[in-house]
Formats: structure tokens, C-alpha cells, sequence
């Protein structure tokens, strides 16, 4: 190749402005620029910093103990809103989960109850399956905070609660714990139509939005 047929092949030296623009576009665009973005949490953090130091930039008069009381004071609030936003959801959560139901120590969640059901179900152990869910059916309506459950609390005081936020559903809920107390105190057996029934009420109560104001449960009545 010749020197001309060489030069007519390098890029331009002195591009136009939208030439350079682009050169700059295609640069910032790389990898490893993106990877040194400030995050949404660097520049929220940043903000902070900024007020923080704004705060004490116009302070400059004031004696040392009360800036460190003020210091103190602005990290104990952040600390506090910072546990509201992110920590108090998630201990409730907790502790909701370790609520035992029916006083027997049974502490799992909606989930595992209701494929605890339908294996029971499916082996034709129908009382277990009505046992298992029915706890289901509780056990979601705690982790969603529709019902409160105490020491002592019966399959009808978890009924009777239910029917506060879902009042169309009273007689349903009267009639699962009928069943529930039937295979788990009375030892009476259970069948395929009692578990169709209660795990139709589970279900539906799940994906039903309540329309009253939830209400506890109270001790055996």
C-alpha cells in the first residue's frame, strides 16, 4: 500500500464537531467508565455528607460540647429513621413468623403448610391435609397482619377475627374450623369433600383483598 492510499485510511485528525462529539460519546460509553458511576446510594450518602457540612459550615460561633451534641443528635435521627425505614419491617416480619400456632410450637410458614396439605392430600390422609391447611389458612392471614393470634387462641378465634376483614366469609371460616377441630381434638376422619372445602377457602382468602379492619383473635372462648 502506498503512503497516500495509507493516509486516506487513518482516521482524521481534526474532526468536525459532531465527529468529536461522538469520538467523546463512544468513550464515555466504555466499561470501565460505567463501572466508576457514583451509585444512588453514593450520592444519597453524598447529600447527606453535603447537609452535614452545610449545617456546621454556619455554626463556626458556637462552643465545641454543643457541635458535638448537634453531631450527635443529627446521626442518632438518621440511625432512628434509617431502623424505621429498613429494620422495624423486617423484625416484624420475624417475629410474626415465630408466633406459634394453636399452641404447639408450630412456627411454619403459610408455604410450607400448604404443600404440607397437598401432599397429605394427595397420600389420602385427609385429616392431616384439613389440619395442615387450616394452618396454612391462619398462618397467612398472621404474616399479612389480618388476624392476631395469642396463648390460647382456638381455630374459632382465628375464625372469628377473619370475619373482620373478610365478613363475607363468615360462615366458611365457622365451618374450616369446624372441620379442623373435628380431625385434630375430636379424632374424627376426615374426607376429600372437608379438605376441598377448607383448602377452596385458603386459596381464595390469599388473593382476596380484605375490606374491613383486621381484628385479633382472641383465647379460647
Amino acid at each position: 500500500m502506498d503512503l497516500i492510499g495509507a493516509l486516506r485510511l487513518a482516521p482524521p485528525l481534526d474532526p468536525d464537531a459532531e465527529e468529536a462529539r461522538r469520538w467523546v460519546a463512544d468513550e464515555l460509553a466504555r466499561p470501565e467508565y460505567r463501572a466508576a458511576e457514583p451509585t444512588a446510594f453514593d450520592l444519597a450518602a453524598q447529600a447527606v455528607r453535603d447537609w452535614i457540612a452545610d449545617l456546621f459550615s454556619g455554626a463556626t460561633g458556637l462552643p465545641g460540647p454543643a457541635l458535638a451534641l448537634i453531631a450527635v443528635l443529627v446521626v442518632a435521627g438518621l440511625v432512628v429513621v434509617g431502623l424505621i425505614v429498613f429494620g422495624l419491617p423486617r423484625l416484624r416480619r420475624r417475629a410474626r413468623a415465630t408466633v406459634p400456632l394453636f399452641d404447639d410450637g408450630d412456627v411454619r410458614d403459610a408455604a410450607t403448610l400448604r404443600r404440607s396439605a397437598e401432599r397429605a392430600a394427595a397420600a389420602g390422609d385427609w385429616s392431616l391435609a384439613i389440619e395442615e391447611r387450616f394452618r396454612a389458612l391462619a398462618r397467612d392471614l398472621l404474616e399479612r397482619e389480618l388476624v392476631q393470634v395469642h396463648p390460647g387462641t382456638t381455630a374459632h378465634g382465628v375464625g372469628r377475627a377473619a370475619s373482620a376483614p373478610f365478613p363475607d366469609h363468615r360462615d366458611r371460616l365457622e365451618a374450616a374450623a369446624d372441620a379442623f377441630d373435628a380431625v385434630r381434638y375430636l379424632g374424627r376422619p376426615g374426607d376429600a369433600t372437608a379438605y376441598a372445602a377448607v383448602s377452596a377457602l385458603e386459596a381464595e382468602l390469599a388473593t382476596t383483598r380484605p375490606t374491613a379492619a383486621p381484628a385479633g383473635a382472641g383465647a379460647p372462648a
